[in-house]
């Protein structure tokens, strides 16, 4: 996966890059996470058929990390990596954030952020009614968590015990205006979804192996829905963007682009 994960940021610092604006802090500190759910088997999936009724669906909620999901979705083979190019271009499939009506791959268009994890309780609700074995997966932001939605829809899916939802913090602990529990605290993180009734498992979302093993324990969970807090780190791979929230938003210019690549290092990426 450690090779996986250097095509995916660059891939992401690439399209960004050649953008000239898109979000790299947060699409590379949830790298691990979306490579090993798309490309390490977690998630079924089918890129030949991806409207597969026994798929398990994805909620991008912190939308603006688009990039991120857009290079696992290339490199999962559901559209050419070809496309990585015409990222935010008018007319091109992917734009600034996941458009469900021009994308393949997609469960839910995404970008409002505090969405997310109504939508994934819905969808999971529905699933589990209908009797169907399909898993519910969402990732949001530590900041996002300040949106007063998000707690609703965590209610929600704790009353309805849906067994089938797996919530994932990236909890890279900046946004944009800088430290999250400086702008409004959100921790502690753990306590919070445990007294919520949620199964909880707190990680390093860096780590790949964990990674896997967090998803395997939600799988052994019955009656209640898990959260995985993945601490990260903003930025993550490159050591001027790590831990700075001027790179929340900001695309790389030709130096500091070749910069990255080069401290990324191994495996090749689009173009």
């Amino acid at each position: 996966m450690d090779k996986i994960c250097k095509i995916i940021r660059k891939d992401i610092l690439k399209m960004i890059h050649k953008a000239g604006s898109g979000h790299p802090g947060g699409s590379l500190s949830a790298t691990e996470i979306m490579s090993v759910l798309y490309l390490g088997g977690v998630m079924k999936i089918d890129s030949k058929n991806p409207e597969w009724e026994d798929r398990d669906r994805f909620i991008l909620s912190k939308g603006h990390v688009a990039p991120v999901l857009y290079a696992v979705l290339a490199r999962a083979g559901f559209f050419d990596s070809k496309h990585l190019d015409t990222l935010r271009e008018l007319g091109s499939i992917l734009q600034g954030h996941p458009h469900k009506e021009h994308l393949p791959g997609l469960d839910t268009s995404s970008g409002s952020l505090g969405q997310g994890v109504s939508i994934a309780a819905g969808k999971a609700l529905a699933l589990l009614r209908k009797g169907g074995n399909q898993r519910v997966f969402c990732l949001v932001g530590d900041g996002e968590l300040q949106e007063g939605q998000i707690w609703e829809g965590i209610m929600t899916a704790a009353h309805h015990k849906l067994s089938n939802f797996c919530l994932i913090i990236d909890d890279n602990k900046i946004q944009l205006d800088g430290n999250v529990c400086d702008i409004k605290n959100v921790y502690p993180l753990k306590e919070k979804f445990e007294s919520f009734n949620f199964h909880t498992i707190e990680i390093d979302g860096h780590d790949c192996n964990a990674l896997f093993k967090a998803f395997e324990e939600f799988d052994s969970v019955k009656d209640k829905p898990t959260a995985i807090i993945a601490n990260t780190v903003k930025g993550k791979g490159v050591s001027f963007m790590e831990g700075q929230a001027g790179w929340h938003g900001l695309a790389p210019n030709d130096n500091e682009l070749e910069k990255a690549l080069i401290e990324i290092g191994g495996g090749d990426c689009h173009g």
